[in-house]
């Protein structure tokens, strides 16, 4: 069987080197001796004045694109870990930049103490209200849904297609619900 490999990558060697060759290499040329690098043609180096920089940022654009999500139909199950994510890095850059502007208030003359922020909100129309406390309340409360899905996938639970994609729909479900429930308080 060793052979045999032998034999087939020689014969390949010596059809993409020397594809004209190839036929008085059946006749003449060992493939022992072109697995042995004996019978290699080889090519004069040429200088190029071009810049090895510039010849690598040709050959990146002729290089093929691959496809990756655009030829994917769009899916629940990595559409919710995505947005998980998502929610995930929103919530916490909202926290920290909220603690900053918080700290940094009395030395910027900021009014941003709970008082002012009550009653910011308090003289916002119903529905303005609700549309904000809504956006607000939206991405925490599907982190949080769709944390529990992650912590019943890391027991081994609910991991086939079915089950993923209708627990992916509860969550949004609930998520919504909640949110808007919230936001109704």
């Amino acid at each position: 069987m060793f052979s045999q490999k032998l034999a087939q990558q020689s014969l390949r060697r010596l059809a993409v080197q020397q594809p004209l060759a190839m036929r008085s290499s059946m006749m003449g040329a060992s493939p022992v001796a072109v697995a042995l690098s004996k019978n290699i043609q080889t090519r004069q180096v040429t200088s190029n004045t071009q810049d090895p920089n510039e010849i690598l940022v040709q050959q990146r654009l002729r290089r093929p694109v691959a496809p990756h999500l655009s030829i994917y139909r769009p899916q629940i199950g990595w559409i919710g870990s995505s947005l998980h994510r998502i929610t995930g890095v929103a919530l916490s850059g909202t926290l920290y930049l909220w603690a900053t502007a918080y700290l940094a208030s009395p030395a910027l003359g900021w009014h941003i103490e709970s008082a002012s922020m009550v009653a910011a909100m308090g003289a916002l129309p119903f529905a303005a209200k609700v549309a904000l406390k809504t956006t607000l309340a939206l991405p925490f409360t599907y982190h949080c849904m769709n944390g529990i899905r992650h912590l019943m996938w890391d027991l081994g639970r609910g991991l086939t297609n079915p089950v993923i994609i209708k627990t992916g729909w509860t969550v949004i479900g609930l998520s919504v619900a909640s949110a808007v429930g919230l936001a109704l308080i």
